[in-house]
Parts: C-alpha cells; sequence; structure tokens
C-alpha cells in the first residue's frame, strides 16, 4: 500500500470513530495512535461546560458523584431492613415538562427524591434500584429517547448509553424499555417488593407502567418509600451543608439590599424584584418560593403572596422570602419600617417577639423537638407580650397560651432542605439530631379588629425567621448574616440612597 492511500485509510478510521463518539455524546479518552477525543454534551452542567459551577468529581455542583451512590446504597439497606429475604424493585421517576400555555414552558424544577438519589435533571426519566443485599443490587437510570426536534426545543439531553460514566449507575437505558425492564425483575424473581410512591404521581408514563406490572404480577405495590427517602434527605451531609450555609448567605444579602431600597411610596412589588435580583445576582437560580411582601396590615394575612400594595409611611414590613441554590433552599423572615424607624409601639412588639425567638434558638442545643419548640413558643410568647402591656387587662397566666396560639396561629418550626418545607413524612415529634437543619420562626399577627389589645398595636404583623443547624456540638444559625436586632436594622436602612 501507497504512503498516501495508508494516510487516506487512517483519517477515514478515524473520520467513522469521531462520528461514533460524537452520536454517544461521552466522553472517550483514546490512546494517542488513534487520538480521537470529543468533549461531552451533557443535559446538564459538568466540570467541562460549567467549570465556573461543577468542579472536576461533582455530579452537581457542591456534590460528588460518590455521594449520590452512597446514597443508594443507604436506600437499598433502609427498604431491606422492612423485609431481608425478599427482592427489593425501586422506582423513582422524574418531574416532567410543566407548561404555562400551549409550547411555554416554567422553568423546570426536578422531583427532589430523584435528584437526591439520582444526581439527574434530565425530565421524563426514572430511577430503579434492584436487589436483595446491600452488596448485590443494581442501580439503573431510564432517560429520554434521543429527539432531534425535542433537543432542537429544548437543549441537549443525556444519552442512555452515558448514564454509568456521568452518573455512576450500573447501567443505563431509555424510558420506553422501563416496562420490559420491570417485568423481568418481578417474574425473575420469587418475593418481590416493588416500592414506588403512589401518593406523588409525578410521570403519568412510569406511573402506568408500575401499577400495570404490579396489576399483571399480582404484587402490591409498597407507597411508604417515600417514608425511607425523606429519613435520609433528613440528615444534611457536610455537602449539602455548605449549599445551604451558601443559599442562606446569598439570601442574607439579598434581604440587606432590599431594607436598603425600602422607602415610602415604593411598592411590595418593588422589593420583591428586588429580591429576587440580588439572590440571582449572587449565584441562586432563582427564589425558592413566592415570596411574603407585606406591607401594613397585609402582614396579617399569613400567605400573603399579591405583593401589589403601595408602601406608606408608618408601615411595618413582613418579608418572608429564600432563594434555592444549586437544588438547596433558604427561608428567611424579617420585619422592617418603612420609613427606616420603629415607632414605639411596633418596637414594643418587635422585641417581644425577637426576645422569643432568640430564646428558642438557644433551646436547640437541647436537641428539642418541633412539638416542643411550639409548646415553648405559646408559653414564651404569651409571657412576653403580657410583660409587654400589651393586653389591655391583666390576663390570667392560665389564659396566656391561648391568646399566644391566636396571635401566632402557624407553628414555630419545620424542617427545611431541597424543598422549603422539606420531607413533610417526618413528624415534628422527634427529637432533633445533628445534621437536621430547621427554621425558628415566631410571629404576633394583630388583626384590625382584636379586642384584647391595645389600640396601637392593631395591624402590625411581625415574624422573625432563622434557619438552624444542628450541630455535633452546638448549633449554627445558617441565616445569621441577616441583621435583626432594631438598632441594626435603623443603621442600615439610615444609608438607603435619598
Amino acid at each position: 500500500m501507497y504512503p498516501h492511500s495508508r494516510l487516506l485509510c487512517l483519517s477515514n478510521y478515524a473520520g467513522k470513530l469521531t462520528e461514533f463518539w460524537s452520536n454517544s455524546r461521552c466522553i472517550h479518552q483514546m490512546s494517542m495512535k488513534s487520538i480521537v477525543k470529543t468533549p461531552l454534551v451533557c443535559g446538564q452542567p459538568t466540570d467541562e461546560s460549567h467549570p465556573h459551577l461543577v468542579m472536576k468529581g461533582e455530579l452537581v455542583p457542591g456534590i460528588q458523584k460518590e455521594e449520590f451512590i452512597i446514597r443508594r446504597r443507604k436506600l437499598m439497606e433502609s427498604v431491606l431492613s422492612t423485609r431481608k429475604d425478599f427482592y427489593h424493585v425501586i422506582v423513582i421517576p422524574s418531574a416532567t415538562r410543566q407548561y404555562m400555555s400551549d409550547h411555554i414552558p416554567y422553568p423546570f424544577r426536578q422531583n427532589t427524591d430523584f435528584l437526591y438519589f439520582s444526581g439527574c435533571q434530565e425530565t421524563d426519566s426514572a430511577l430503579v434500584l434492584c436487589g436483595n443485599s446491600v452488596d448485590n443490587f443494581t442501580s439503573t437510570l431510564f432517560l429520554k429517547a434521543y429527539d432531534l426536534q425535542s433537543e432542537l426545543w429544548n437543549g441537549p439531553s443525556t444519552r442512555a448509553e452515558c448514564a454509568s460514566l456521568i452518573f455512576g449507575v450500573d447501567d443505563g437505558k431509555i424510558l420506553p424499555q422501563l416496562s420490559e425492564f420491570i417485568m423481568s425483575e418481578l417474574k425473575g424473581h420469587n418475593n418481590c417488593v416493588l416500592w414506588y410512591n403512589q401518593k406523588q404521581k409525578v410521570q403519568s408514563a412510569v406511573d402506568k407502567t408500575i401499577n400495570n406490572a404490579a396489576a399483571e404480577n399480582s404484587i402490591y405495590i409498597d407507597d411508604s418509600l417515600v417514608n425511607h427517602c425523606h429519613k435520609l434527605r433528613l440528615y444534611k451531609s457536610l455537602a449539602e451543608q455548605r449549599l445551604m450555609r451558601q443559599s442562606c448567605e446569598i439570601a442574607s444579602k439579598a434581604f440587606i439590599e432590599a431594607m436598603m431600597s425600602t422607602k415610602p411610596g415604593s411598592t411590595e412589588h418593588e422589593l420583591y424584584a428586588r429580591l429576587d435580583f440580588e439572590c440571582r445576582m449572587g449565584g441562586a437560580e432563582y427564589l425558592a418560593y413566592p415570596p411574603v411582601v407585606a406591607a401594613g396590615n397585609n402582614a396579617n394575612t399569613l400567605h400573603y403572596i399579591d405583593n401589589k400594595q403601595k408602601i406608606k409611611d408608618g408601615d411595618l414590613i413582613l418579608v418572608d422570602a429564600g432563594c434555592e441554590y444549586h437544588g438547596y433552599s433558604s427561608d428567611i423572615s424579617r420585619t422592617w419600617p418603612a420609613n427606616g424607624w420603629f415607632s414605639d409601639a411596633q418596637k414594643t412588639l418587635y422585641e417581644a417577639t425577637l426576645c422569643v425567638q432568640k430564646e428558642l434558638i438557644d433551646m436547640c442545643q437541647a436537641r428539642p423537638s418541633l412539638d416542643t419548640l411550639y409548646e415553648a413558643m405559646c408559653f414564651k410568647l404569651g409571657k412576653a407580650l403580657a410583660a409587654a402591656h400589651v393586653f389591655k387587662k391583666n390576663v390570667d397566666p392560665s389564659e396566656l397560651i391561648m391568646l399566644a396560639r391566636a396571635l401566632c396561629p402557624h407553628h414555630v418550626s419545620h424542617y427545611l432542605g431541597m424543598d422549603v418545607h422539606d420531607i413533610g413524612t417526618i413528624k415534628k415529634s422527634i427529637k432533633t439530631e445533628p445534621g437536621f437543619i430547621i427554621t425558628v420562626e415566631p410571629g404576633v399577627y394583630v388583626s384590625k379588629n382584636n379586642i384584647k389589645v391595645h389600640e396601637e398595636f392593631l395591624g402590625l404583623g411581625i415574624r422573625i425567621e432563622d434557619d438552624v443547624l444542628i450541630t455535633e456540638d452546638s448549633i449554627e444559625v445558617l441565616s445569621e448574616d441577616c441583621p435583626k436586632e432594631i438598632v441594626d436594622i435603623e443603621k442600615i436602612m439610615s444609608r438607603q440612597p435619598k
């Protein structure tokens, strides 16, 4: 063979290899002889496509791939503890894309259980774990089949053949193969348990597949899977704690900017926009929930999210907001005066609420249950308001708790994490432990028709909320950078531009 013919053959060979690897969208480090390398194309940020977000070795920003492998192992271990002599099949679906109208999608937010165990941000997917021991189980990620038209509109998606490389699972398949796969697993093993969350049907295609497979094989679906998922999510790893800490820092800075930008004559909507802007500029993807920006008597509507009213001189403004940072949420509430200075009545009510909040945070050192914190709040708040002479007449101590419950009708705490009201299946009666992150948020809401308090307090609404991490030795207030002392708030607001 002539030299130039040999070169032509080698060139054609390399070209075919390049086309093959490009189609599979995986990284393949070839030997120096073939020198074929293509960049990874994935449906979510990677250390190659977004090195400013994802570090080498991380699957999602801030969390290593190995952590997801450990999470899947712990989940299998958890379900195995219920029935050791059974073969277990666990199915966790992803979220699907939702549309506000025709072809206009809402921003996509992943099903948090699916994200927690897979690290995958793809729509229309499913994670399946199968096995009968922690040392003998498989993880399979089912992803969308390649669709050129879909990628034209929605961007690239990860190919199934890349699932092992990217997500650390044992195998990757396309979602249309899920039914056959589940059927094979159920028929191939005796004494099977099929785990699937029936209460939260986030993907109709997967739901139909699971129910059909269960019916055909006469297998009962155990829908307590969510309990196992939530127990694991309750304990935040060091990586998760770092992300939560950063989420709180971003939100805290946004609150400071919102305070500085507040002025009578502006609107609640402007403060909403300021919070949203500052959180995004700080690195958060978006706000963690529709924020409450309630001026004056609007603060007495607990879930006030209209945020349309003008802010008047003399108003107190209650703001409940947080951001989502790489999948982890902050949740902070602060109350401040529109004109920068607390009136005497506002100061009295605020200081009583703040005093109770700080005492409750100190109580967290002893690792109480959330319900214990609530009972303590009712007692302390009633006592503090009576001592501040908020009530028109002396109140019998036995009535103070009932009055406090009326003035603060919500719980004082909830779990916090990937979701704002996180892991809803976990009871609030259990004692907190290291790794838990909770909120502490007493409030006082005095409607204008309250006949038991002095007139100067009517129409005032106050809530002060911080996010608290229970540590091995103590506690850490993750939102401590967000000012809440009266002197600090007034100092910040005195620096607002004129």
